[in-house]
């Protein structure tokens, strides 16, 4: 079952809150006897009953047919006594017509419903989103000073006292220069790679300089190492040189978070990996493709608690004017295809 995720605008907390109150506020109020529309038909109907029984009493009372057959007898060649007879047959058409366009609106009144619960959950997921959102920045955010702290700071100023005390040592021993020399070296080295993990965390590695088929074989090296129990099939045709920016992070970052889910959540054995350039004259036609499939576990796509990766890929994805589907079930693995055309993104803001 393919299941096609669709953009949505925001909202903010508090208008959930309304929302969730409000149809029970309306339960409490509403009655049969209170109901407005109920009363408004019922006021029609009386007016209708009202109007036909008064129009008979007065045509009875004032003979009202037998003077217009009076009246209209010199004009018999003009057919004028059949006027009433045609009034009739249009107050049925009317009729017909009313009864027509009130179910062709009831039908607009339960379509515009639909879509506004459709609506309803695009906007609970975006509010979901943008606070996980929030959380996970403050997360990075305490992790990446964690990370300054424990590694740079602690290193930065161990490197400090052993060059404090070679210039403050009056005694010239070369032993203890030279021992104090390489303990330097050696947290330098672990500071360099420390940061080097920072940097491949926070920018793509290879990205900017090899382009993406190259970043995307040395994230999968990278994950072969984290994952030696899953085989990792990476296969890419085409050519990515001079992609633009925001579409090749894209795709690189779909790679990854379907990886991460992967290693969280799908216990598979093998996952392919497919990069595709549909090259083509036609500037529409021109996309790049990313594929992920596992055999795992698979899952419900139906689920209304999907995490946060899944709505990031899709805003990712939406964001480039492209199409992410979906295809999993329980027990059959889990499939993601995204399709991003490169003429749109590279119009794009990145």
């Amino acid at each position: 079952m393919w299941a096609r995720l669709h953009p949505g605008p925001g909202a903010s907390t508090a208008s959930l809150a309304d929302v969730a109150v409000e149809p029970r506020s309306l339960h409490r109020r509403a009655s049969p006897l209170k109901d407005p529309l109920r009363r408004v038909r019922r006021r029609d109907a009386v007016i209708v009953a009202v109007l036909t029984v008064a129009t008979w009493l007065v045509c009875g009372i004032f003979n009202v047919t037998e003077m217009l057959r009076r009246l209209t007898a010199p004009y018999e060649r003009y057919q004028l006594d059949e006027v009433p007879m045609a009034l009739l047959a249009m107050g049925l058409a009317l009729s017909w017509f009313a009864t027509r366009r009130y179910h062709e609106a009831r039908r607009e009144i339960a379509r515009r419903k639909s879509a506004e619960e459709r609506l309803a959950a695009v906007l609970r997921d975006n509010r979901r989103l943008a606070q996980q959102y929030v959380e996970l920045q403050e997360a990075e955010r305490k992790a990446l000073a964690r990370e300054l702290h424990d590694e740079l700071g602690q290193y930065l100023n161990v490197i400090k006292i052993d060059a404090v005390g070679i210039r403050d040592d009056p005694r010239v021993d070369l032993e203890a220069v030279h021992g104090r020399a390489s303990a330097i070296v050696d947290n330098c080295d672990h500071v360099h790679g420390a940061l080097a993990t920072l940097i491949r965390e926070l920018r793509p590695a290879g990205l900017d300089d090899l382009g993406l088929a190259a970043a995307l074989e040395h994230c999968v090296q990278a994950w072969r190492t984290r994952l030696p129990a899953v085989v990792l099939r990476l296969s890419v045709t085409g050519d990515f040189k001079a992609l633009p920016e925001g579409l090749a992070v894209t795709a690189y970052r779909l790679v990854q978070e379907a990886l991460t889910n992967v290693a969280k959540h799908s216990a598979a054995r093998l996952v392919r990996i497919r990069l595709d350039r549909a090259a083509s004259l036609e500037p529409l036609d021109d996309a790049v493709t990313v594929a992920v499939e596992d055999d795992g576990i698979g899952t419900d796509p139906n689920l209304a608690g999907r995490g946060l990766g899944l709505i990031g890929m899709r805003e990712r994805v939406i964001a480039r004017r492209g199409e992410l589907a979906i295809q999993t079930s329980p027990g059959r693995g889990f499939k993601l295809m995204a399709r991003i055309p490169i003429q749109t993104a590279s119009r794009n803001v990145s």
